[in-house]
């Protein structure tokens, strides 16, 4: 018996590609207007702005419900940007990522439905920024 792959559509392999680009881009901006040093709340700021002037839909400290067998629990948790109503960006000002931070990612797309993530550190000597995809 032959096994036959489908082959897997570019958005499957990428979704919102286009706009993740123009998420990332945006980021490029502030973060080679600022440098890195300052806090995160700086950067949120900036990106604030940034989005504004180039159109792009977001929502800033979106709180997301946590269950635990279909019981709410007291915490809630809370994306930095929510883009396109679709993407969970979330922002680090630190010297260099770690797998805590990866996880946070990961947790905010499954706390909110949402299938994509970016992970953006403005704290490194340049922009690092990581794509997830659930």
């Amino acid at each position: 018996m032959d096994i036959v792959e489908e082959p897997i559509s570019e958005y499957e392999q990428f979704p919102l590609k286009d706009e993740t680009y123009g998420i990332i881009g945006a980021c490029m901006n502030v973060y080679n207007e600022l440098g890195n040093g300052f806090l995160e709340a700086v950067y949120q700021d900036a990106l604030e702005i940034e989005f504004q002037l180039l159109n792009i839909p977001y929502q800033r400290e979106v709180p997301y419900q946590v269950t635990y067998k279909g019981r709410k629990l007291n915490r809630k948790y809370i994306a930095d940007f929510i883009m396109y109503d679709s993407i969970v960006l979330e922002l680090k000002a630190q010297e260099f990522l770690v797998r805590a931070n990866h996880s946070q990612v990961v947790n905010y797309l499954k706390a909110s439905k949402h299938r994509v993530g970016l992970l953006i550190n403005f704290g490194e000597k340049s922009l690092v920024y990581k794509r997830f995809i659930k």
